[in-house]
């Protein structure tokens, strides 16, 4: 293989190594300014599109051990990395092809394991990471919350019931 080939390959793989997660999209039909608002969109999280040759591709998954996707490099490929959260991405993914049509999600990687579309899919419409953590920490202060609650309602109760009984004393 020429060195820039391999330099090639060396940057797929690299990139695919640092990643999370990897997305392959079939783009073919995209306008060159759809593909760049794609572009910034997803750079606005952290990840890049890049089009890539699929035997460039290929050797740069089968050397970092993914060999599993080959069934998916046809036609005109883009290859989705990043390295913030899979759920934005799947996001821009989502919503960019709701709005213009394109891309076609194929398949992707996350965490070393196979996703499909459709579960690229489901990982959109999951809640943002900073929600989930909102949404933990309200269920973990909820006992905490209850507890306190329980541990004052005497005290108010006791303060409530000597409220009144001054306030019929004293009838003003």
């Amino acid at each position: 293989m020429r060195l820039e080939k391999s330099t090639i390959v060396d940057d797929v793989k690299e990139k695919v190594q640092k990643s999370p997660f990897v997305i392959l999209l079939e783009y073919g039909g995209m306008s060159v300014p759809h593909f760049s608002e794609l572009r910034s969109r997803l750079a606005a999280l952290g990840a890049s599109c890049s089009v890539i040759k699929n035997t460039f591709l290929r050797r740069a998954l089968h050397d970092t051990g993914v060999k599993f996707l080959d069934q998916y490099l046809s036609g005109q490929t883009a290859l989705v990395a990043g390295e913030g959260d899979v759920c934005g991405a799947s996001k821009i993914l989502k919503t960019f092809h709701l709005e213009f049509g394109k891309p076609t999600l194929r398949a992707g990687v996350l965490d070393s394991d196979f996703i499909s579309a459709d579960q690229i899919m489901e990982l959109a419409s999951l809640p943002s990471k900073e929600a989930l953590q909102a949404q933990l920490l309200g269920l973990l202060l909820m006992p905490a919350t209850k507890l306190v609650r329980t541990l004052n309602e005497p005290a108010a109760s006791l303060a409530r019931l000597l409220s009144a009984k001054v306030s019929q004393e004293n009838p003003s």
